[in-house]
């Protein structure tokens, strides 16, 4: 699926859109470079799966953020500063690919071997023509 965003708004709308689909077990990688809004649609779909928590940081530093949803618990990772996939494997990190976590993974290319056939891949990219505007799509291997 295909979609197109113009700004937080709907970008946050599309992230919700796809929060309501996840069930535990889901996999979700997402694409995109620095400031693309990968951190924005995680915090979109943590909300719209009942996460209560008031603030809810990029896991750039903490690596791994746990959450308590609605129906599921919630693991939204960061990869970006890991150096390599023994690293992120010596994290632990296959334990949120399954049932009760949802897993969210932000730079999910540091170890994509890692990830299951099933995951759902998400790409934000910039409009080459429209730098405001947010090309995103959404795949479900």
């Amino acid at each position: 699926m295909k979609f197109s965003s113009h700004n937080e708004s709907e970008t946050v709308a599309i992230a919700r859109k796809l929060a309501v689909a996840l069930k535990p077990g889901d996999v979700v990688a997402l694409y995109g470079e620095l400031g693309a809004g990968k951190s924005v649609f995680c915090r979109a779909i943590l909300r719209a799966l009942g996460v209560t928590d008031e603030a809810l940081p990029s896991p750039t530093f903490a690596i791994i953020q746990e959450y308590q949803g609605e129906n599921c618990q919630v693991a939204h990772m960061d990869w970006y500063r890991l150096g390599d996939a023994d690293e992120i494997e010596m994290l632990g990190v296959r334990d949120f690919f399954q049932p009760p976590w949802i897993a969210l993974i932000e730079w999910p290319e540091r170890a994509a071997f890692m990830l299951q056939d099933h995951v759902i891949r998400v790409r934000i990219s910039p409009d080459l023509k429209d730098p405001d505007l947010r090309n995103i799509e959404v795949e479900r291997a």
